[in-house]
């Protein structure tokens, strides 16, 4: 019977380390690291019936024995006890002392897609470009007086002249970048690369080095295109169209940044439309791609492997990439290369007009509701507007079916226009809006009549701007002697505004220097702190217009600030001439 009792115990003893056995890797499994797949748990093991007053065991654990304590459960502390399991380890805690386990490389997240294969395709197209010149030798400056006998005579003598190259020539080199837009040789650039250069010289990615000849060069966009001739098809990147870029794209330059050839950046579009003052037609596109000196003419990707802009220029304390920098965009470069290619000079369209912006004040004086359009401010004699289509004070707000923004707009819309095109303008004039067509002539880089030249001072407009006075001097209402009436009451000066006006008669004529050809009325002083001073008016200057009406005597000036004022305005806009002609608007106060 004791026999009969043990072997049953041994086979209990023994169940339960089976279980035990069975149990602990299951445990382990649980608090393991979880697994990218999702894990289904296992069903729960059939249990067999507790013994009667007996409780049932829990689910994955072993049935107590008969004179035993339950079995721990699986949050309890261990058993202390010698050949007791041990529950499994804790997960892993990730910290200094304890980090993780490594994570499989297939779980990494394998962050932006590479642009290597795309930047492998470009970098034969990008070249680099060296130039050099000769540049006349100014010597080492005035040497200083020693005097004679001295013992240091000799060493000053030495060190300061160069008499074997007095009045010589030093060559001065320079690196910029380029690219290939055609198989036979075409490549582009940056003007200021290759400005004033003797020799010209491309360099390919696999060392060849190639003669280049200019072909043409643009100075208002900065832009050049050089010709090579090589025995086998080059290498070349197509245009693409910058006007669907949109802030936030990626791009890619490649370049030759200090000298180390075919270096690639990514960045973004950081912004467009950038005018940075560097010429008529400022319409940058802004990126965050790395670009430094060298990389000038070279080209400005987009991730289809399509050239959008050609970099120019940066902005930089220290000479180097702070993540603003400036490219040329396809939409102004592309139609300038393939002029230069095909001419060798650009053809530009010229309306002929002189522009200056309108201001929130302009626009108020105008009932505009809101500053916009670019307002002429006069007319170049002999362009292409020969009947009065376009006036001194109208605002061009449409150009061919493009809206004028700002004033800058203008200069670059006309330009990008074919020459002799016919082509509808949309303006205000007389608070009106009107449709007028004009046929576009072409615009003369050389010459100083160019639309949309920003005046430098609020008076500084060309001389040969077309004033309104290009009347018959009967049409002005003068008499006989070519000055106005004597005797009308309204040629006595006029104090308004805190500015005194005149008759513009010899006197003055004579007293401030003012051309035979610029009419109106004189403004003879201003006073000091006056609303007129404020606006830039000042003793000299002449009113030619008041809401595009002539005025010829100071009574007239008067009577037309009365009748705006009664109509509600709060500003009159006036056409002022300085003493040589120059036009500019003033919105001057009314209240």
């Amino acid at each position: 019977m004791g026999h009969s009792k043990l072997s049953s115990l041994k086979g209990s003893v023994s169940l339960g380390l089976v279980v035990a056995v069975m149990v602990s890797p299951l445990q382990a499994l649980a608090q393991g690291p979880a697994q990218p797949q999702q894990v289904q748990a296992p069903a729960p093991r059939p249990q067999a019936p507790a013994p009667q007053g007996q409780a049932p065991a829990p689910q994955g654990e072993a049935p107590a024995l008969p004179g035993q304590a339950p079995a721990p459960q699986a949050n309890s502390q261990p058993a202390t006890q010698p050949g007791g399991m041990l529950p499994a380890p804790p997960a892993p805690v990730g910290n200094k002392f304890n980090p993780p386990p490594p994570v499989s490389p297939s779980a990494v997240p394998a962050g932006p897609a590479p642009i290597s294969d795309l930047a492998e395709g470009l970098l034969d197209a990008v070249v680099n470009i060296s130039t050099s010149q000769s540049v006349k030798d100014q010597g080492a400056g005035p040497q200083p007086q020693i005097q004679e006998g001295s013992p240091f005579q000799e060493f000053f003598d030495d060190f300061f002249d160069d008499k074997d190259n007095q009045g010589g020539n030093q060559k001065v080199s320079s690196l910029g970048s380029g690219f290939v837009i055609d198989s036979s040789g075409y490549v582009v650039t940056n003007n200021h690369v290759i400005e004033g250069a003797d020799d010209i010289e491309v360099i390919f990615p696999d060392g060849r080095k190639l003669k280049a000849r200019l072909v043409g060069t643009d100075t208002k966009t900065d832009l050049s295109v050089l010709k090579v001739e090589s025995k086998t098809p080059l290498k070349a990147v197509p245009f693409g169209d910058s006007k669907k870029i949109r802030i936030g794209d990626w791009v890619m330059a490649i370049g030759n940044p200090f000298g180390l050839g075919g270096s690639v950046t990514l960045g973004i579009v950081s912004a467009r439309g950038r005018n940075i003052n560097a010429g008529p037609y400022d319409n940058f596109i802004q990126t965050d791609a790395a670009i430094n000196k060298g990389n000038s003419g070279g080209p400005l990707f987009n991730m289809r492997g399509e050239v959008i802009g050609i970099n120019t220029a940066i902005i930089s304390p220290s000479g180097g990439s702070i993540g603003i920098g400036f490219a040329v965009p396809t939409e102004l470069a592309e139609n300038i290369v393939h002029q230069l290619i095909e001419f060798g000079e650009t053809r530009r369209g010229w309306l002929g007009v002189r522009i200056q912006p309108v201001t929130d004040d302009i626009a108020a004086s105008l009932g505009l509701d809101k500053a916009r359009g670019a307002l002429v401010s006069g007319v170049v004699e002999n362009g292409p507007i020969k009947n009065g289509e376009i006036k001194s004070g109208d605002v061009v707000l449409a150009f061919d079916g493009q809206s004028v923004s700002s004033m800058r707009d203008l200069p670059r819309i006309v330009a990008e226009s074919p020459v002799g095109k016919d082509v509808e303008v949309r303006l205000l004039r007389d608070g009106k809006e009107q449709t007028v067509r004009i046929t576009l002539g072409q615009l003369d880089d050389t010459a100083d009549a160019a639309d949309g030249d920003e005046p430098a001072a609020p008076e500084g407009q060309s001389p040969d701007a077309q004033s309104p006075d290009d009347q018959s001097p009967d049409d002005q209402g003068k008499n006989d002697s070519g000055s106005p009436d004597a005797g009308d009451k309204s040629s006595e000066p006029v104090t308004v505004y805190g500015m005194t006006l005149s008759v513009l008669d010899e006197a003055h004529r004579k007293t401030f220097g003012i051309a035979e050809s610029v009419e109106g009325v004189v403004v003879s002083e201003v006073k000091a702190g006056s609303v007129a001073a404020a606006k830039g008016f000042k003793a000299g200057d002449v009113v030619v217009e008041i809401a595009q009406d002539f005025v010829e005597n100071p009574g007239e000036v008067a009577k037309r600030f009365d009748v705006l004022k009664k109509e509600g305005r709060r500003n009159a806009h006036v056409m002022v001439a300085d003493k040589t002609g120059n036009l500019r608007f003033v919105a001057l106060p009314l209240e």
